[in-house]
């Protein structure tokens, strides 16, 4: 086998090999592993899932959503919700991982259990203890944590 470059990484228990081939070869991945467990389908559904489209859980329904009609996402319970206009869905990523792949373009971390998409703001104003308040195009209401007050004025150019 010609590989151009081989690259090894250890993360966690996990040894990721990336192998850069000539063009005339065909692309592919293989996962090894021991059993295939709730992290392994999320390796698969972030490769598999272009970063234009969230998956959301509607019952036992799946549901492509593209990211402009995302409110915002919140963490509760140790779950994580997808606010639309009309729906609420389930993820099954964590904020972290939606905040990383999102984080850059319209969405802006405002807590640490609530990530907005500031293009579905109407407005913003103060509230109590250095907070912000966001009232959506939607006319819902969501607090901003105050140690993101100053991101949000970046990200929003006040």
């Amino acid at each position: 086998m010609i590989y151009l470059a081989r690259i090894m990484i250890y993360h966690k228990n996990m040894k990721i090999s990336i192998e850069e081939i000539p063009g005339a070869r065909e692309e592919e991945i293989v996962i090894r592993c021991h059993a295939i467990d709730e992290g392994i389908y999320q390796i698969i559904n972030r490769i598999k899932t272009p970063e234009d489209t969230v998956i959301g859980f509607l019952g036992n329904q799946i549901h492509r959503i593209s990211p402009r009609d995302v409110f915002y996402f919140e963490a509760v319970d140790n779950k994580v919700f997808i606010y639309t206009k009309n729906e609420v869905y389930e993820s099954k990523q964590k904020l972290y991982e939606i905040e990383e792949m999102y984080g850059s373009r319209f969405f802006l971390r405002t807590s640490k259990s609530m990530i907005m998409n500031i293009k579905k703001i109407k407005y913003v104003s103060p509230a109590f203890n250095g907070r912000f308040e966001a009232c959506f195009i939607n006319d819902e209401k969501q607090i901003i944590s105050r140690q993101y007050v100053g991101a949000l004025k970046s990200k929003l150019m006040l």
